[in-house]
């Protein structure tokens, strides 16, 4: 077994919520304490205290149940991470994960637990990390070098590189207060991915550039774990997940709740984000509004394998209410992956009289011969919508999650990988023809 590059023991991080608790009620300086304000402070606390014993209220040996304004971010977080690893931090918003980072950054301490690093540590945490905005650019260069312990020498040696990379070369004698956002990041990338650090660790700081930009870095990223240095990598996109790492943590409540293979763990986050994923059921995430004449009863998915198979045939029926009088109809289906994106689009444009027989529910169902979705998670997104005005009548958003399988599809001496693909087409390959 290698080495470790990153070691977590029982890591927690508790953080008190509200007003800055040493600050006295009333006063305007809540960035600082005087020691005649905590004295004060700490009688007052002590007085309450005591009146509260006297009156039965209070016990003289407090419990040691959790205060209710504390709020635990990291809660006893263990792992290990080898020297040539590449790691995948997923979780919801609020589930730790930047706590986790900034604490590995040696940015924050925990309040119990340690952390284990060998070597050099560079962070992409934020916009701006490290940088200090009254120095130009080339100064912040050699600044976070010099903060990674590199000679003034090691650091020319990749001066040319990290700039080209960054694409400032304009730039480069401006302070970097007048940046931006764009430009903070390249910049800031590029001095942390390209300074020879033993582990890299990067946040979802990345969505702030470019499509371009975003590509390079996964590829600097990748390089960077190819060459024996460690990678963290925190991102919501899945696919840049599954690309980049092979193994992951997946965090919630600030716990470490799984840990292993990325598309284990990936496949774990989803369950728990899309719900149930058994064809028929619906997942009901958003509603746009009730309308007063028409509505959607049911939606389901369904077919006769119980499992949705790469260009297998697949069944969308749908229940719609109508109580009063409605006009023409335009009911339209999106097919989702499970980032969100739209990958297909069917519709039904009502031309008659098909949703005005009366009162009543209404069964629409659409059918698709041979669905060629490739291997992922993938949810419906419905309208109902007014033909004539456009409006909108109705919205669910991410439901009948459903997962697409490739049993069945077998490439010699290949496996099919994540992001290969989104829609599987029909090819055929003609005689190769050789001109000698």
């Amino acid at each position: 077994m290698s080495e470790f590059a990153v070691k977590a023991e029982g890591l927690s991080k508790c953080y008190v919520l509200g007003k800055n608790p040493t600050a006295l009620p009333g006063s305007n300086f809540q960035n600082y304490n005087r020691l005649s304000d905590t004295m004060v402070r700490n009688a007052r606390i002590i007085a309450k205290k005591f009146q509260g014993v006297l009156r039965g209220k209070e016990k003289v040996f407090p419990t040691k149940d959790t205060p209710s304004n504390e709020f635990w971010a990291l809660n006893d977080v263990s792992f290990e991470i080898p020297q040539n690893g590449s790691v995948g931090i997923i979780g919801r918003n609020g589930a730790g994960k930047s706590t986790l980072l900034k604490v590995l950054s040696r940015i924050t301490e925990p309040s119990r637990g340690r952390v284990t690093l060998r070597g050099r540590v560079a962070s992409l945490l934020e916009v701006g990390t490290g940088f200090h905005p009254e120095l130009t650019g080339r100064e912040n260069i050699y600044l976070n070098g010099a903060i990674l312990g590199m000679t003034r020498r090691e650091i020319e040696k990749k001066f040319t590189d990290i700039v080209d990379f960054a694409e400032v070369s304009k730039f480069l004698e401006t302070p970097v207060k007048r940046y931006s956002s764009g430009m903070y990041v390249r910049l800031a990338f590029a001095v942390a991915a390209h300074l020879d650090p033993e582990v890299l660790i990067v946040d979802e700081v990345l969505a702030v550039g470019d499509v371009a930009f975003q590509k390079k870095c996964l590829g600097k990223m990748n390089d960077v774990a190819k060459s024996g240095r460690a990678v963290l990598f925190v991102s919501h996109n899945m696919q840049a997940i599954a690309r980049l790492t092979t193994t992951s943590l997946l965090m919630d409540s600030g716990r470490l709740v799984a840990q292993g293979p990325t598309s284990e763990v990936i496949a774990i986050y989803n369950s728990n984000v899309f719900g149930d994923t058994t064809m028929g059921q619906p997942y009901r995430v958003m509603k746009a509004k009730d309308h007063p004449h028409i509505k959607f009863a049911a939606v389901n998915t369904s077919n006769e394998f119980g499992e949705q198979i790469c260009e297998a045939p697949l069944q969308m029926q749908f229940e719609i209410s109508v109580m009063g009088e409605v006009g023409e109809l335009c009911l339209s289906v999106q097919v989702c992956d499970e980032s969100g994106t739209p990958v297909c689009l069917f519709w039904l444009l009502d031309r008659g009289d098909a949703f005005r027989q009366g009162d009543g529910t209404y069964h629409a169902t659409c059918q698709v011969p041979n669905l060629r979705l490739y291997a992922g998670r993938y949810t419906l997104t419905t309208w109902l919508a007014d033909r004539q005005s456009g409006e909108l009548l109705e919205k669910l958003s991410e439901i009948c999650a459903f997962e697409v399988t490739m049993r069945g599809h077998l490439r010699p001496n290949y496996d099919w990988n994540p992001g290969e693909m989104v829609y599987k087409e029909g090819f055929e390959w003609q005689p190769i023809v050789f001109t000698p």
